[in-house]
């Protein structure tokens, strides 16, 4: 489980700018290890799609988008991850019908409703096995700054509110690494939700692409309904305010840190809100991997999905990479 981000990270203050040394030279220790990396070249193409800072920037819903128009264009996309929450190393085929969030963790088991997922730690071996099962792309939910396969397409996601936050290196800041570099190596940066952080002036020429989340078809209508809200993910604020944007009213909400594992007694008090008040619970579809098989059904989802400002902008991007039976993403 990962802790909610600390509000410094946000804005500048004195407490970053103490910090900041350190970031430096955790800055300079990631530098260091990817330059002395020796990735490995697949036999396949491999899409990353990663970002910059921790918490939620939407990288998760593009890795399931870019998968799903893969296979719609004829090829076999398989998913990497890392399996965040789970305990499983890998490699693991996650099997919907066989595995729970406490071996693959929340993201894998969404990724698995479009495509074959694979957990593994170690991304080589995840790869190799992915390759021998019949895959001829991978696609990394997540890895920008993991060098053990060489990326021949590279998606930098931010989410266009956030940003890059203060826009120092942890723990001063959220930054993974610089800005400066990891927008350098990155072949694109798509930008999710409206751009108020100014990200497409930081692109350094770079291809921008424009995306936001929407309900996929089939979610619940929220419009004019009040309803009590919970969420763990990086920025659950995110969450509740695309809720009143649907037009729903969050009479109360409740913010959980990022993976955060739900027990009966920890949902209790909210199930009890949520009936005194007469207002339907509702939840990211992601948190729904992590409520108890009992309490599912008294608590309503929301999926999501991409919406791309110009779909045709991420065309040549994938043609690029895409196995041959593939090229017309």
């Amino acid at each position: 489980m990962r802790r909610a981000p600390p509000e410094f990270w946000s804005r500048a203050g004195a407490l970053p700018l103490l910090l900041a040394p350190l970031g430096w030279g955790y800055g300079l220790g990631g530098a260091l290890l990817r330059a002395a990396a020796r990735p490995w070249r697949t036999p396949v193409p491999v899409i990353c799609v990663g970002n910059l800072v921790v918490g939620g920037a939407g990288k998760t819903p593009i890795a399931r988008d870019i998968a799903i128009r893969l296979k719609q264009a004829g090829a076999t996309p398989h998913i990497l991850t890392r399996g965040y929450g789970g305990n499983a190393k890998g490699p693991l085929r996650v099997d919907l019908a066989r595995h729970s969030v406490r071996e693959a963790g929340d993201e894998a088991l969404l990724l698995a409703a479009a495509a074959p997922v694979w957990v593994a730690r170690d991304r080589a071996a995840g790869a190799r096995t992915a390759i021998a099962a019949g895959a001829n792309i991978l696609v990394l939910d997540d890895g920008l700054q993991n060098r053990s396969l060489v990326q021949d397409l590279k998606l930098l996601v931010v989410d266009g509110t956030y940003g890059f936050g203060n826009g120092r290196v942890m723990p001063a800041g959220p930054l993974r690494e610089p800005a400066a570099a990891g927008i350098a190596r990155a072949d694109a940066i798509v930008i999710m939700g409206e751009d108020r952080a100014n990200i497409a002036a930081q692109a350094r020429g770079k291809p921008v692409l424009a995306a936001a989340l929407t309900p996929r078809a089939g979610a619940p209508d929220l419009t004019g309904r009040t309803i009590v809200a919970f969420a763990g993910i990086g920025r659950p604020e995110k969450f509740f305010s695309f809720l009143g944007s649907l037009g729903a009213t969050v009479i109360a909400h409740h913010a959980f840190p990022d993976h955060q594992p739900y027990s009966a007694a920890m949902l209790a008090p909210i199930l009890a809100e949520a009936a005194r008040l007469g207002a339907p619970l509702v939840t990211t579809e992601k948190d729904l991997m992590r409520v108890p098989a009992s309490l599912r059904e008294s608590v309503v989802a929301l999926p999501v999905e991409v919406q791309w400002r110009d779909p045709a902008a991420l065309t040549p991007l994938l043609s690029r990479v895409a196995p041959k039976g593939g090229a017309g993403v």
